[in-house]
């Protein structure tokens, strides 16, 4: 019977252990999927901020050209 005791204490404390890693797994996996949402926001702002940006050196190419063109008249 001691036996019987030891293989069931042994049996808890393994389920334990694997309520624990399906605890840690289930956290692994929501904070992957919260990062991929920050990652796929953070990369499309950058894409945001680079056509900004894009449109902004346009403008002062054109404003440089214009302000060259004036001086030369």
């Amino acid at each position: 019977m001691g036996a019987d005791i030891t293989s069931s204490t042994k049996f808890e404390a393994l389920e334990h252990r694997v309520e624990q890693l399906i605890q840690a797994y289930d956290q692994l996996r929501e904070e992957n999927q919260a990062l991929k949402n920050q990652q796929a926001n953070l990369i499309g702002e950058r894409a945001g901020l680079i056509e900004r940006s894009e449109l902004a050196r346009t403008r002062v190419e054109a404003m440089i050209a214009r302000l060259k063109a004036m001086e030369a008249t």
